[in-house]
């Protein structure tokens, strides 16, 4: 089988690059394990995604961000950093800027489910390959072959990988990445809760534990809990009453009493940097390019910026008449989307790495960065910018 481009992954980043596609004339084949139900209706998964400004631009631009349900976007209007057991906060807000909030808090199913439906909206040569999985890839100058577990074969100019920061695709492609275990693991739920958050995120590096409140609308927020394997694995199977319990202790009853309205999910502690983000007629998008820590909360929006910049390259090429799979756009891709990202993943797993420190000069610094940072006004004014990410990028419409 025949097709211009192969897109293996259906994941968010992945679907919107798929649609960023569309009216370019190009025939995509889209491969997912999943089946084409779990796309049009995913699970609930526990992710509560904090998107920027530019992050919303683009997904109003692919058609998703309209079909969001009314009242399902959570205003993200603050955001603090505590650490230990000081009542010090180091606090990014919007104050003497535009926009009234720093971004927007949308579950990551729902992004899933409003993407997919603006893909199948969206006229393009696209195809669906549910239920499959790319078990081998050969590439040439001219071209990809890409084999599927369910037997087929599809020959493409350009092969895309968006499965996942454990990418499959990107070991076969001979691409090696950066890995940071940071040997811990993240839980995720929604609680209730009895005092109001006023739409202020907290990060809490607690000594021993790291726990970060996202607000949700209503007196309601998602935890993020990091701590020990065992100890996630002990917390994810406890009473729901007790897990409540047990938060409400671990947040020093901040919000008051907290009662566990959801289920709960579990997720490694890893990052991941691709060493290079493209190859011979393949290209990394998203997890698969860059896997962030949680604790800037760019993961996602640094996958959809990604697609963004490919898109515009390839949007870019076909309209010069240029091969849109040729090395030279596939560099231009990997140039960019490294520059926007490479500085910030290093930081983070730096951040991650001294604020999960408990030793005595670890704890140290951790206190005298909050104090300096919230004292250091450029610098605190260029986070707040990184974080609202105002820059309307170059979606497709």
């Amino acid at each position: 089988m025949q097709f211009d481009v192969a897109v293996v992954g259906g994941g968010p980043v992945g679907l919107a690059f798929t649609g960023s596609l569309s009216g370019t004339g190009l025939s995509v084949a889209l491969i997912e394990p999943q089946p084409e139900a779990a796309l049009a209706a995913p699970a609930f998964d526990g992710r509560e995604i904090a998107l920027t400004h530019r992050s919303q631009d683009i997904m109003r631009a692919l058609g998703a961000w309209d079909r969001i349900p009314e009242g399902v976007p959570s205003p993200l209007r603050e955001a603090r950093v505590l650490n230990g057991g000081s009542p010090y906060a180091l606090r990014f807000d919007t104050t003497g800027r535009p926009a009234d909030e720093l971004g927007k808090l949308v579950p990551n199913h729902i992004i899933r489910q409003t993407l997919f439906e603006a893909l199948s909206a969206r006229p393009g040569r696209t195809r669906l390959f549910t239920g499959n999985k790319a078990v081998g890839l050969e590439t040439d100058v001219d071209g990809a072959r890409l084999t599927l577990s369910g037997g087929e074969v599809l020959h493409v100019k350009l092969v895309i990988a968006a499965d996942s920061r454990f990418s499959t695709l990107r070991r076969m492609a001979g691409i090696e990445e950066e890995k940071l275990d940071f040997g811990k693991s993240m839980l995720v739920a929604r609680l209730r809760h009895t005092e109001p958050h006023h739409h202020i995120a907290t990060e809490w590096f607690d000594y021993g534990q790291t726990v970060a409140m996202l607000p949700l609308n209503g007196n309601v927020s998602s935890v993020v809990l990091t701590l020990p394997p065992g100890e996630i694995a002990r917390m994810k199977e406890m009473d729901g009453a007790a897990f409540g319990a047990e938060i409400t202790r671990r947040y020093h009853s901040r919000l008051g009493p907290m009662e566990l309205i959801g289920t709960r999910h579990t997720y490694p502690l890893v990052a991941v940097y691709a060493r290079r983000f493209a190859g011979r007629r393949i290209a990394l998008l998203g997890d698969a390019a860059v896997g962030m820590h949680p604790v800037t909360a760019h993961g996602f929006n640094f996958g959809l910026h990604g697609q963004d910049i490919l898109a515009r390259r390839i949007h870019e090429a076909l309209a010069a008449g240029r091969d849109f799979a040729s090395g030279h756009v596939l560099r231009g891709y990997e140039a960019e989307h490294r520059q926007a990202t490479r500085g910030l993943y290093l930081a983070t797993n730096a951040t991650a790495l001294l604020y999960t420190s408990d030793q005595l000069p670890a704890r140290l610094l951790r206190g005298a960065a909050l104090r300096l940072g919230n004292h250091l006004r450029p610098v605190r004014g260029a986070i707040v910018s990184r974080l609202m990410d105002h820059h309307s990028g170059s979606a497709r419409a």
